[in-house]
């Protein structure tokens, strides 16, 4: 694999902006008109990169780490307002909104108005639609699609239920009873299809629209998956399960920076053996079904490839687990081999990173990530901006993060002076000095958090690691793009060389072939 990978990677700059905090009337952001704005605002200010948290579609505690598929979408990013144009809902039926709140996502109040809306417009394109287009795509997507409408339909049918409380005959995947299931569940089945295909058409569109205006796309990949999903439910051959499907061991990160007892995920841990004997088939789909959405994909928790932090299933916290080994190159050749071309992967190598990890990502030719709030502890820090490699991808903040400006203001006073004896000036405004930095940076991409981009607090964080409540819901604020942030950031793309059209285009990958 080419380490510099110049026909991927080149001097751009972006910003990170879930779909989910997008405005809208809907009470969540969605793939329709607000999602162009944000595209056009892109381009207006120089940025050429545009990137994203997971896809799919979120279960309990409303997170896109845990979704209930690794390879489907979101039916809650579907433009109510496009199924409308389509005349599969009317005026009535959107003029019925709820009064939901625009600075968050009320996921308890916003989940059962759209889910009311989709079937509404289900019914409407079931019984007067052209359904030659849709049957086309569920013919062609049905290697993961099947799965993920199935177990939705049952999980709707058993009262939301995780799969392993299901009867037994359906935890285990009787052939007989899931035909009866298939046949007696055959409505919800398809209006699952349906949602599934509209998330994909809106995407789809979406991303041809940014192609169109040279703004690439950049998804995330979590390594793991949630247990209440159809990946572990259809699959529990590749996971490590007991017999009665519960895990024996769950994935989690030992004691960092985020948490003094680490983070216990609750993530069941992959059979790599038996995934290793199949060819990687499961990885190589979804890597397949990501790049078909996507120009460039961050691959959560890379250093999990090398060696995953094991916990048995039943300890209280993450401290009492131990690193186990993971598959490895050997993972990452077959993935090329399989999909015929250099991966355009970015590999999310934070935390506890040792030399297996390092050696692994070089390996494999992939840029790591730099992330500005960990810089500020003395000189051999090794996310100091000046020691960035051109082969890495540097951030002020990920979704993870406090903003710049809430960060700030909790920073210790250490860490204060010697970042602005690094600047050699005092500081005013935390979030612009490093925007600059990570503009003046090496790597040949940097991204802020929108938040950033506009100065925001902690007010605007979108996730807290630990928390249990309180997390994914941040909009954009409804006059955010009318201010001069986007001036300023242009200004500063431009000094450092990242607009598109100040060096050699950043090519879009090339879709994989089906």
């Amino acid at each position: 694999m080419n380490p510099d990978r110049h026909d991927i990677f080149c001097r751009t700059a972006g910003v990170l902006l879930h779909p989910t905090s997008l405005p809208g009337p809907d009470g969540i952001g969605d793939l329709g008109a607000g999602a162009r704005r944000f595209v056009d605002w892109l381009v207006e200010y120089g940025q050429g990169l545009w990137q994203v948290l997971p896809l799919g579609p979120t279960g309990f505690g409303d997170s896109p780490y845990q979704s209930l598929s690794a390879l489907g979408g979101n039916p809650l990013l579907i433009s109510c307002e496009h199924l409308a144009q389509a005349g599969w809902l009317t005026a009535a039926d959107l003029a019925a909104r709820p009064d939901l709140p625009v600075d968050r996502v009320d996921y308890g109040r916003v989940i059962p108005w759209k889910n009311l809306l989709l079937d509404k417009a289900w019914q409407r394109f079931r019984d007067a639609g052209d359904l030659t287009a849709w049957q086309a795509w569920c013919r062609r997507e049905s290697a993961w699609l099947e799965d993920l409408v199935l177990f939705m339909a049952i999980k709707e049918d058993q009262g939301g239920k995780p799969w392993n409380e299901w009867p037994p005959v359906l935890v285990q995947r009787q052939l007989a009873d899931l035909d009866l299931v298939r046949e007696r569940l055959a409505d919800r089945l398809d209006a699952h299809r349906f949602r599934q295909w509209q998330v994909d058409v809106q995407w789809q569109e979406l991303r041809s629209y940014a192609a169109a205006s040279g703004v690439r796309l950049m998804g995330d990949v979590p390594i793991f998956v949630a247990y209440d999903s159809c990946d572990v439910w259809a699959n529990p051959g590749f996971f490590q399960l007991q017999e009665d499907g519960c895990p024996t061991h769950v994935a989690g990160v030992p004691p960092d920076y985020f948490s003094a007892t680490g983070q216990l995920w609750g993530n069941p841990l992959y059979n790599w053996d038996r995934l290793a004997q199949d060819g990687y088939r499961w990885w190589v789909t979804r890597l397949q079904r990501c790049l078909d959405q996507v120009d460039l994909v961050r691959l959560d928790h890379f250093r999990g490839f090398a060696a995953h932090w094991e916990v048995p299933a039943d300890a209280p916290t993450a401290e009492t687990g131990r690193w186990v080994e993971g598959p490895g190159e050997e993972f990452f050749t077959v993935l090329r081999e399989a999909l015929g071309r250099d991966l355009p992967l970015v590999a999310e190598d934070l935390g506890v990173i040792t030399p297996d990890v390092e050696a692994l990502r070089d390996a494999v030719g992939l840029p790591g990530m730099k992330v500005l709030q960990f810089a500020w502890s003395g000189p051999d820090n090794h996310y100091l901006p000046h020691g960035h490699r051109r082969n890495c991808v540097v951030y002020t903040g990920t979704h993870d993060n406090d903003t710049i400006c809430g960060w700030w203001e909790g920073l210790g006073e250490h860490e204060r002076h010697y970042l602005q004896e690094y600047l050699g000036r005092e500081i005013q405004e935390p979030h612009w000095e490093l925007i600059r930095l990570g503009m003046t940076s090496p790597a040949h991409t940097f991204i802020a958090p929108l938040q950033d981009v506009l100065g925001l607090g902690a007010e605007g964080r979108m996730n807290r690691p630990g928390a249990a409540d309180g997390n994914w819901n941040w909009r954009v604020p409804a006059d955010a793009f009318l201010g001069s942030a986007g001036e300023r950031l242009a200004r500063l793309t431009w000094l450092t060389n990242r607009r598109p059209d100040q060096g050699p285009e950043c090519t879009a990958a090339d879709p994989v072939s089906p």
